[in-house]
């Protein structure tokens, strides 16, 4: 095995994804293995972990596996040594441009749910302390 491929194990520590996840986002056409051991293993690359990640960032912003796979195959065309006609490349720019306001949109929403989350909180620790309850840990 070559020392640029990673088994399985060391692509989800790396991911933080599970094995599981991985391998579901394989069956969905995500991410594939750049190779195959003689065993069998999958094996995987540094662009695969890359892929990987771009997938786990934008699962919990709500992105289905549909927009993912979109978003990815746009990246994967502009990323291609192949030449692109100049229209072809401004459709795919667009295309990953609705995605960056997409993901930039999702990130205001939840720093508001963040900032109630927190006033929250807030409002439980000063009633608790009315309470005479001391500060937990």
């Amino acid at each position: 095995m070559a020392s640029e491929h990673m088994q399985i194990g060391e692509v989800a520590t790396r991911t933080e994804l599970s094995l599981r996840t991985i391998r579901h986002y394989e069956e969905a056409g995500l991410v594939i293995p750049s190779a195959r051991s003689q065993g069998g293993f999958r094996l995987y690359t540094e662009a695969d972990v890359a892929r990987l990640m771009v997938i786990r960032r934008m699962k919990p912003l709500g992105f289905t596996l549909d927009q993912m796979r979109d978003l990815l195959e746009a990246t994967d065309l502009l990323d291609s040594v192949e030449p692109l006609e100049t229209a072809e490349r401004a459709k795919l720019l667009e295309r990953v441009r609705g995605y960056e306001q997409a993901a930039a949109d999702r990130v205001a929403d939840l720093r508001v749910q963040l900032s109630r989350a927190e006033d929250f909180a807030a409002t439980l620790r000063g009633r608790l302390q009315a309470a005479g309850d001391p500060p937990g840990p």
